[in-house]
């Protein structure tokens, strides 16, 4: 199949889609009894059109569709490329969540039989009370909520547990979001200094805990830590993280924003009071979602329940959570999380077959003379920052495209998700490529640094 006769059926497959929508749209405007004369009409003109589509995509043949929804553009990036880019790799949503999209995007689906005690939580059709269960379970915790992102994961600890002036420990390569829901409950970031080889060791957190005691005449509040962080993808040490903390009674958060759906998980292994994840990141979900866990002793402080009452009408919604806002990702967000999930369960069990098939493309990729891994090497982790200042940046300075040329390269051949320009330190991510994938983009770094006469070993 040429990539011309790919590229239309891409197209065709999208038309057919909002051609669907289209129909849909008939059902929803008709009475339950039925269509009228004119929605008879508009269906049988749009089923015929979507038969036009489907012979077009069967043949290949065809105009080309214009797909565009008002000023967007429909995003056709991941059926034509393959996409490396760094934070999108996991978040590629399944075929169950997609399916899961189209039926449940509207705005409070979720809530069609919400009954008392009326918190999404205990919502059992769909099985949202089941899932919080099963999320728990996964992550060998005790209790798990959904949060709208691994961000408001960091906010509801903080808020539940910070104080003004309060000190938290976080890694040296924390995420702002971690500095941001310190700073709004109120604390003070204190960074853990990396080793030489820019890991978090547990030995570090320890002195860090002692330096910040003795500054200011009292334990932190809090240990936030990366077991993968997003700059370098290096693994840290949260196991002796988690016995620090055990050590010195501090509650420790682990920050699982790039391990939660695509690797193992084991809270109590790791010594975890809270695990955060993201869904959208590492869940194969819809943005934004992600997942706050934490054990039954801290529980009742991060999901405790609202105790305000109204001062005119002694209104109270005791059974709402706080931290929450009451209910948190209603409609598509969840159920994408939700359909996704037996996959998400499965796919971490191949985790290592995963890790392989980055080290087998960075092994190619560092072939190419000049070009090194900044990450851990070898890999444990499929998020990897490279640099490339010896290789395709010494082309980039005197291609009158610059470093847009290697872009260029790479989207003539199907791959996209580099920073575009980038040709210094960069990242990519190859989760979720099948070997094929793996070895087809092997092969293309190779073929560019060869066709602009670079050496390869």
């Amino acid at each position: 199949m040429s990539v011309s006769k790919k590229s239309l059926q891409i197209q065709k497959t999208y038309e057919a889609l909002f051609a669907l929508e289209d129909i849909r749209e008939v059902f929803r405007q008709s009475l339950p009894t039925g269509f009228s004369p004119a929605e008879q009409e508009e269906f049988s003109k749009d089923l015929s059109r979507i038969k036009n589509i489907i012979a077009e995509l069967e043949s290949g043949q065809g105009k080309p569709s214009c797909n565009r929804i008002g000023k967007l553009d429909a995003r056709t990036r991941e059926e034509e490329f393959i996409n490396i880019h760094p934070i999108q790799a996991a978040g590629r949503l399944t075929p169950e969540a997609r399916k899961a999209v189209i039926s449940y995007g509207d705005g409070y689906s979720t809530c069609d039989y919400c009954r008392k005690p009326f918190r999404l939580d205990k919502i059992t059709r769909p099985p949202i009370e089941e899932f919080h269960q099963s999320l728990a379970k996964f992550l060998n915790m005790d209790q798990a909520r959904v949060v709208p992102g691994a961000r408001r994961g960091f906010q509801a600890v903080t808020q539940s547990l910070v104080e003004k002036g309060d000190s938290v420990i976080v890694s040296a390569l924390a995420h702002y979001t971690e500095f941001l829901a310190v700073e709004v409950a109120g604390g003070v970031v204190k960074e853990v200094p990396l080793s030489e080889n820019n890991i978090v060791t547990g030995e570090a957190v320890a002195r860090k805990i002692e330096e910040v005691k003795k500054e200011t005449g009292k334990l932190p509040k809090l240990i936030m830590i990366d077991h993968f962080d997003y700059q370098f993808a290096n693994e840290h040490d949260v196991c002796g993280i988690g016995k620090v903390a055990r050590d010195y009674g501090i509650p420790f958060l682990y920050n699982g924003a790039y391990t939660v759906g695509i690797m193992p998980v084991d809270g109590k292994k790791f010594g975890a009071d809270f695990i955060v994840g993201s869904g959208h990141k590492s869940m194969a979900a819809a943005a934004p979602s992600g997942v706050l866990a934490t054990t039954d002793e801290w529980a009742p402080r991060v999901f405790r329940t609202t105790q305000m009452v109204g001062d005119l009408t002694s209104r109270k919604f005791g059974v709402k959570e706080v931290e929450n806002m009451g209910c948190t990702l209603m409609g598509a967000t969840l159920l994408s999380m939700i359909a996704s999930f037996p996959r998400v369960q499965e796919r971490t069990a191949r985790w290592d077959e995963e890790v392989k098939k980055s080290n087998y493309f960075l092994e190619q990729f560092q072939r190419i003379e000049g070009s090194r891994v900044l990450s851990q090497w070898p890999r444990k982790h499929t998020l990897t920052k490279v640099d490339t200042t010896g290789s395709f940046d010494v082309v980039a300075k005197t291609h009158k495209r610059r470093g847009f040329f290697f872009s260029d390269e790479l989207k003539e051949r199907g791959i996209i998700g580099e920073f575009a320009g980038a040709t210094r330190t960069w990242k990519l991510n190859t989760y979720g490529l099948n070997w094929e994938q793996i070895k087809y983009i092997s092969d293309a770094f190779i073929e560019i640094a060869k066709k602009y006469n670079l050496n390869v070993n």
